[in-house]
């Protein structure tokens, strides 16, 4: 499983994905997004209740057609490449997909913060790693420096 968020520091994974494909002849693998509910204060949207979910099935699509870009790119004889996008909290959905769908390997890009830094913003990968009973690798993106 390859957890995309179409940032090129999501992107750092996919050489790494490719050789494991060629390496270990992989027959199946999973691109996953994850798009998050919005959430609104602003009055239009209490007064008319299809407004937030027309911009969810639009982020939905647009996450929909870039995991589609991304796995033509990476489609290899003998590799299937499915895509999947989730709809919830980005670190408990990639987590669950993972053990509900018997996922063997999670492959995410991290950005290496560390620190206060690291502290304030989270990271998506860590928490991955703590929360996932899968295995994880975590690639450092080109250019990071420390911590995961």
């Amino acid at each position: 499983m390859v957890p995309l968020d179409g940032s090129e520091l999501a992107e750092c994974v996919l050489p790494h994905v490719e050789a494991f494909i060629k390496g270990f002849n992989i027959p199946n693998v999973v691109l996953v997004r994850v798009v998050e509910p919005e959430r609104s204060y602003r009055q239009e949207d209490f007064t008319n209740p299809h407004i937030l979910a027309e911009r969810e099935e639009h982020r939905k699509a647009g996450a929909q057609d870039y995991l589609t870009q991304v796995a033509n790119q990476l489609k290899q004889q003998g590799t299937i490449v499915n895509t999947e996008v989730l709809v919830g909290r980005v670190t408990e959905n990639l987590a669950d997909y993972a053990d509900k769908n018997d996922v063997d390997l999670i492959l995410i890009a991290t950005h290496g913060r560390s620190g206060v830094t690291r502290w304030v913003r989270g990271s998506v990968a860590d928490k991955i790693l703590r929360s996932s009973i899968v295995p994880v690798l975590i690639v450092r993106a080109p250019g990071s420096k420390g911590g995961i």
